[in-house]
């Protein structure tokens, strides 16, 4: 019965080809953009969320003064050298502490010059930032004590100033001074905010502050928690004994920040997930109006099949015959349509995750709501020309022109 019911509709929607691929246009571009949508969104989220955890596993960063006061910063007192080495000392779930400080400058090889950021970095840096390196070597404790002059340099920097030498072994100039190049570091690619990762040059940081900075402040202290604890309850420790130290009181407020880098990888998550489920809630609303689509042909179907009903009622055709004709035809239509929109999505999502550079993330569960969603689309809206069809006064049905 229902098999000779698909068949007669399945005989009905290749009889008016054109005017059914019309019809299923709406359901196609509708389950394509649902897909479509978060497929995209997904794959951004976990870009994101890599981005950020390339930072450093489980990274904390401070730094003086407060980042919603302008001016703060610079007011604020410097960080020393025994504040990190405190903060990896006294803090059980602090795996390590590292500091750091940074200045712009412009690198100057041959006749090549690429303006970036030098950075003055202690033993634990790379350890905490999860940083390996692509190739060379790093610093050894003699030139980390001596601060020798010697440079890490990242993968931007290198192609920048070495378009057609080796560049490890060679020598940079920083500003007033030389050093040389003995390692690359790994690719990181862009952060989350924008900024090139691999754009850095890296120094013993007794090397920046006798021979850039000319002090011995500490611009950044990064910090690893240990894995499987909570970063709140690091921050918090953290908090606390840099207030010690710095002999903040009472209900005085601090005159530093930290940086909580797996708060913020949730944050940003959780934006673009909200966002990817706004837009795929917009893509959704072209369903409705593929179903409303759904719903005018299927009553200009009755309109046009009148006499045909009048027909098979009158020789003896039940009246619910008559409506499972009209909803399987309106839901083949729509569940065609469903198919065929998830087909273009795959395609349409390999290529623009590809253009976009994010990971194409197919979620099948996406794909099975959509589909059922579509064939939903098809018995709410096939559900009103159907009755209508089975309702028809069969002596009526037979006068009609």
């Amino acid at each position: 019965m229902w098999l000779s019911a698909l068949a007669l509709a399945l005989r009905e929607i290749r009889r008016n080809l054109l005017r059914s691929m019309l019809t299923m246009l709406g359901i196609i571009i509708g389950v394509a953009a649902v897909i479509i949508m978060m497929t995209i969104g997904n794959g951004t989220t976990a870009k994101v969320t890599a981005q950020i955890e390339s930072l450093g596993s489980n990274l904390l960063i401070a730094r003086p003064g407060q980042r919603h006061r302008p001016g703060a910063r610079e007011q604020a007192k410097p960080f020393e050298l025994t504040d990190a080495e405190a903060l990896g000392r006294d803090i059980p779930n602090v795996v390590a502490a590292s500091a750091s400080s940074a200045q712009p400058t412009t690198a100057i090889f041959g006749n090549a010059n690429w303006s970036s950021t030098v950075t003055g970095i202690d033993n634990q840096f790379l350890t905490v930032r999860n940083w390996p390196l692509a190739s060379g070597r790093e610093f050894n404790s003699g030139e980390l004590r001596a601060g020798a002059s010697v440079c890490l340099i990242g993968a931007t920097v290198s192609q920048q100033l070495f378009t057609q030498e080796e560049s490890i072994g060679n020598y940079i100039r920083l500003g007033k001074i030389s050093c040389q190049v003995v390692g690359i570091l790994a690719t990181k690619g862009q952060s989350a905010m924008g900024q090139d990762q691999d754009d850095a040059i890296l120094i013993p940081l007794r090397s920046f502050w006798r021979r850039i900075a000319g002090n011995q402040n500490v611009s950044y202290i990064h910090l690893s928690a240990r894995p499987g604890v909570a970063t709140e309850q690091v921050k918090r420790d953290v908090e606390r004994l840099l207030r010690e130290r710095r002999h903040i009181s009472g209900d005085k407020e601090d005159d530093f920040s930290i940086i909580d880098m797996k708060e913020i990888a949730k944050t940003m998550a959780g934006t673009t997930q909200i966002m990817t489920g706004l837009l795929g809630a917009v893509a959704a609303i072209s369903l409705i109006v593929g179903g409303i689509g759904i719903m005018n042909i299927m009553l200009v179907s009755v309109t046009e099949r009148t006499r045909e009903i009048g027909i098979r009622l009158a020789i003896g055709a039940l009246e619910r015959e008559v409506q499972r004709q009209f909803l399987v035809e309106a839901v083949v239509l729509s569940s065609v349509g469903g198919i065929l929109g998830i087909l273009l999505a795959i395609l349409a999502s390999w290529f623009i995750a590809g253009a976009l550079d994010v990971p194409f993330m197919l979620d099948s569960t996406i794909i099975i709501a959509a589909f059922l969603f579509s064939a939903a689309i098809g018995v709410l809206f096939g559900y009103f020309p159907a009755r209508k069809a089975a309702q028809l006064n069969p002596i009526d049905a037979l006068r009609h022109e």
